[in-house]
């Protein structure tokens, strides 16, 4: 659910019984979110990067969270999985880190990018010549082993893990792409130089030996995988038009031909300050941050805002089936096309989610694992691929031995018809509210949770006080709601079905029953 994603409690600063206030709503509620903001300073340079800073001394360390409006909505037709690329690219240093000699270095990759084009330009000509493809190849191949001698590998990481960093890592979605990692407090400085730097000047060094990690990491995590090979073509038939029904990682024939100077421009045109927040959660001082963030981060020009979308998905009109015939374990996905994360019905929208699939008291549980004993596995995704645009929510299951696909989507479907046709218990609701309470207060409980959700809110509402209003509507949403957003999403026409038919693997044959083939 996707308030239990955002909603990562803030800490055993505030204490057990100022928590339970603060999740009672109301006026205690109001009052919380006041005294936090007394500890929270929003600072935007003329750059038009936005910083949240949040002083809790809990401990001698802080933690941030860069956000960056970009993902792989952005990318255009045949650069798929780039904005993924540029994530990789990010922790491969600057002029300043991961080389020996940057001049020289540059000199280098400047030639290396001259013979991949040439390559790639008479690869993809129409009648190339085989002969002066793997000429130019072996050109390019010495080409990158002369810029290889240059890099310092691991620089980048390898200072922040001597200065104390821990928690390294980045990650890139359908919509967003984030970078974190916390360091002692005395370390403001340096986090500021390292994460300034390598946005203002990234070197894209080792830029295709790492396309080939991406690769590897496609061909493991989505081609090697059922789950994966189903999502993908799942993704790819639910959304006709947006961006959303290509994968993150990209298309393998686009991994393989995207260059150095297309992610160069990728990151000329998103990775603008005005596209980025950034949160810094721990014991820090606004008054000492704020100078050493305007000396470092406002070296950044400011650049042109990025395009927004334009591609609209236009409203479903007819079901949609895919079926994957796989030598792997049957699964079951049934999912319905509903609005952005933003939408006013967002809690309703959350309500049904965990009516349906938190826990062991949720109805598909209870329904098809417990009592009809159908399913061994029960789960939902509440935003798929993404949530800042329409979005798909999807339930799936994966089926006992001997069940077929077909009772599941009966049983899955008996439980929504019931969503539509009939109020949820005051028990569902009362425990989806304290559910969803209870995660507030569970959740945020470190620097980097804190620094990570307000930067989501930020980013998709624009402000980040969002993350504690959110609670507020909540106590709003009633059962007439519910059944209002279950007959809108629940039709044949908004739905995509995506299910793993198991068949033998390939040259074995399954021997025939009693009387089958015989004349």
């Amino acid at each position: 659910m996707r308030m239990r994603r955002r909603m990562l409690g803030w800490g055993k600063s505030l204490g057990l019984v100022g928590l339970m206030w603060f999740v009672c709503g109301g006026a205690v509620f109001g009052q919380d979110l006041a005294s936090f903001e007394q500890r929270v300073t929003q600072h935007r340079l003329k750059n038009g990067w936005t910083f949240i800073i949040v002083e809790r001394p809990v401990a001698p360390v802080f933690a941030f969270m860069t956000r960056v409006n970009v993902g792989s909505a952005q990318e255009s037709t045949g650069q798929t999985g780039l904005a993924h690329m540029f994530e990789h690219m990010a922790f491969k240093g600057t002029p300043r880190l991961g080389t020996t000699n940057y001049e020289a270095e540059k000199n280098a990759l400047v030639a290396l990018e001259e013979a991949y084009q040439a390559y790639q330009t008479e690869k993809f000509a129409p009648g190339s010549d085989p002969e002066t493809v793997n000429r130019l190849y072996t050109v390019f191949k010495e080409r990158q082993q002369e810029a290889s001698q240059y890099v310092v590998k691991n620089e980048f990481g390898d200072i922040i893990e001597q200065e104390g960093g821990v928690a390294l890592n980045a990650f890139t979605g359908a919509d967003v792409t984030g970078y974190f990692y916390a360091l002692p407090a005395n370390k403001v400085e340096l986090f500021a130089y390292l994460e300034s730097e390598r946005f203002l000047q990234p070197v894209f060094r080792e830029f295709y030996e790492e396309r080939d990690v991406v690769m590897e990491e496609r061909r493991m995590r989505t081609e090697s995988q059922p789950f994966g090979r189903l999502l993908e073509q799942f993704a790819a038939t639910a959304f006709i038009a947006h961006p959303y029904h290509h994968p993150v990682i990209g298309f393998s024939s686009d991994i393989q031909s995207y260059t150095m100077t297309d992610a160069k421009k990728f990151h000329e045109t998103q990775y603008v300050p005005a596209n980025m927040v950034t949160a810094i959660v721990g014991d820090v001082k606004a008054e000492t941050v704020v100078p050493i963030l305007e000396k470092y981060f406002s070296r950044i020009p400011s650049g042109s805002p990025p395009p927004p979308l334009r591609t609209v998905e236009p409203p479903s009109i007819a079901e949609k089936i895919v079926i994957l015939q796989d030598p792997s374990q049957p699964l079951y996905v049934e999912g319905y096309h509903k609005p952005p994360v933003t939408h006013p019905d967002q809690p309703v929208y959350d309500a049904i989610d965990d009516i349906l699939t938190n826990g062991r008291t949720s109805r598909l549980y209870r329904s098809l694992i417990r009592d009809k004993r159908i399913a061994v596995s029960v789960g939902a995704y509440g935003a798929y691929p993404g949530d800042k645009y329409p979005h798909v929510w999807m339930a799936y299951a994966v089926p006992g031995r001997g069940i077929a696909n077909q009772t599941i989507q009966l049983a899955l479907r008996e439980e929504f018809e019931r969503l539509k046709t009939q109020d949820v218990s005051d028990d569902e609701l009362a425990r989806f509210r304290t559910r969803a309470k209870a995660g507030l207060v569970r959740a945020l409980d470190n620097n980097l949770g804190l620094a990570m959700h307000l930067t989501d809110y930020h980013m998709l509402f624009g402000d980040w006080r969002e993350l504690f209003r959110s609670i507020e509507r909540l106590d709003q949403v009633t059962k007439a709601d519910i059944r209002r957003v279950a007959n809108t999403m629940f039709q044949a026409t908004n739905r995509i079905v995506g299910m793993i038919e198991t068949v033998p693997p390939a040259g074995v044959s399954v021997p025939l029953t009693s009387g089958e083939g015989q004349s």
